[in-house]
């Protein structure tokens, strides 16, 4: 089969083809499987590519590690590179040599030490089965000069279909990307620090450099810092980051966030997360007296005020963070999380609420909110003194259904969304309250409403335009067709009984 270079689609062909293969695997295994392989055709592809260079320059350079390094290019020893992987496919002993490929690559880059999968000679694994996904990843070539981001739409796609795939557990490594960019473009991470306490396989990340580059921005003005708990999620993250060139601080290995801090010392002036909703053994019994408990002690049985008040921590002083949470934080009295939720609201730390739209996420159908998190309120030359007030959008009604499970926010829906906060935020924005979409709220108000953060409780509901048709005519109007419904429904059931009774049943 002939290379694919980019056909419109072709990502959906390819996960078609390789989902028929995953034969007895489920997809939370099936997943590093594929995806390490993707990974490895990469890294060969784009060494080929600068190999091919180096022979037409005849200058007999083409093994030289330094040559490739230098480009921020992996060395691909010969029996790594995938010709041979290729070429191996139908050998029985398949499995071991990717193994081995992956083993030699680690050992020849530091960066990818303990990050590639080597789980492809495991008896579970069918052989034939893997020989053939080799054969089928070998029809794509995923680094061309004229689109270096073709492995990064392969991976983004595959992260979303393994997500749907695996339901509930999809959620600990993949937040939909309309979320994430619905985050990015409203704190708006240019330059500084930018932090993720629970990174997944790195989509926070993704987003920042994508807006980057969409803004000209330069990606050696943003450092990058995280933390993941799940060890083959921390390794997806690490793959994540080296298909994009991103020098990221994820630390040394996987660790619990709460109880094994790598990055203490970190200030950031931006936070993106996505933290687990409503997780009850995260350990709080061991840490009563943290440090970051700085506003109130958050509840045994649930971690989300933890993992807000651990971000604050973590800002910078004129730090934003923008935190996806369940509802249920917003109005939460229970375990002292609605006193916590009052000290950060008196602090002034509470930028912005959105209410978000249901199905957004393949593991979970709890509705979810964002929050902007604020250290200077204050303004400046670039921002509005927006001190003891609180922007709230409802966009519950925004987005569109892809499927019969998931919706998604279009581009036009991110735009809105981010404009209006970016409006009300910004000097020389024009920003005006919108009933039953969004408000500007004072800190009074909020205390009148006992500190809940729900944003239909400010924005109100949306006006419906006067037809001009009085109430009493639509009344009328509406009866009678109800009328005429009901009298259908008594037709049909009559119809539906003869038809029963001649053929020997009885209603």
């Amino acid at each position: 089969m002939a290379e694919v270079t980019g056909n419109i689609g072709f990502e959906e062909t390819l996960w078609k083809a390789a989902d028929k293969l995953r034969g007895s695997m489920d997809a939370s295994e099936y997943k590093h499987v594929v995806l390490g392989l993707i990974f490895l055709k990469y890294i060969s592809d784009k060494f080929e590519t600068r190999y091919e260079e180096l022979v037409a320059e005849g200058e007999g350079f083409e093994e030289e590690l330094d040559e490739y390094l230098g480009k921020n290019i992996f060395w691909v020893p010969k029996e790594s590179r995938w010709d041979y992987i290729r070429d191996n496919a139908k050998d029985d002993k398949i499995g071991q040599i990717i193994d081995d490929a992956m083993i030699l690559i680690e050992k020849e880059n530091d960066v990818l030490k303990n990050v590639l999968e080597k789980r492809y000679a495991r008896p579970e694994i069918d052989k034939r089965r893997l020989g053939e996904l080799v054969d089928l990843i070998s029809t794509i070539k995923l680094h061309t000069k004229e689109e270096k981001d073709l492995l990064g739409r392969v991976y983004e796609y595959f992260l979303s279909k393994f997500a749907d795939a695996e339901g509930k557990g999809g959620g600990e490594f993949y937040t939909p990307t309309s979320v994430v960019k619905t985050l990015v473009n409203m704190i708006e991470p240019f330059k500084g620090r930018i932090y993720d306490p629970c990174c997944g396989s790195g989509g926070m990340f993704v987003q920042s450099e994508k807006f980057l580059e969409e803004h000209q921005g330069r990606l050696t003005d943003l450092a990058i810092y995280g933390q993941e708990l799940n060890a083959t999620t921390w390794k997806l993250c690490r793959m994540n980051l080296a298909i994009r060139g991103l020098d990221g601080n994820i630390g040394p290995e996987h660790a619990d966030t709460f109880h094994n801090d790598h990055h203490k010392n970190v200030k950031a002036d931006y936070i993106l997360a996505n933290p687990p909703f409503n997780i009850s053994d995260w350990g709080g019994e061991q840490l009563k007296d943290d440090v970051r408990w700085a506003y109130g002690i958050p509840p045994v049985g649930n971690a989300n005020y933890a993992w807000l008040q651990h971000m604050i921590y973590h800002l910078s002083p004129n730090g934003v963070a923008g935190v996806v949470l369940a509802n249920g934080a917003l109005s939460s009295n229970t375990s002292n999380e609605g006193e916590i939720r009052k000290n950060l609201l008196e602090a002034d730390l509470v930028d912005c609420i959105v209410a978000m739209p249901d199905k957004l996420f393949y593991s979970t159908g709890i509705p979810v909110s964002l929050w902007i998190l604020n250290r200077n309120k204050k303004g400046n030359r670039k921002h509005r003194n927006r001190e003891n007030e609180i922007l709230f959008i409802d966009a519950r009604q925004l987005g569109q259904m892809v499927d019969r499970r998931h919706r998604e926010l279009n581009n036009e829906d991110i735009k809105k969304i981010s404009d209006t906060y970016h409006n009300w935020r910004n000097v020389g924005g024009s920003y005006e309250d919108i009933k039953g979409f969004c408000s500007s709220a004072k800190l009074e108000e909020v205390r009148q409403h006992e500190y809940v953060l729900t944003p239909g409780r400010y924005v109100g509901i949306e006006d419906v335009e006067d037809d001009g048709i009085p109430f009493e005519e639509k009344m009328e109007e509406m009866t009678s067709e109800l009328a005429n419904l009901f009298a259908k429904s008594h037709e049909l059931e009559e119809e539906i009984r003869k038809n029963l009774r001649g053929i020997g049943y009885e209603l």
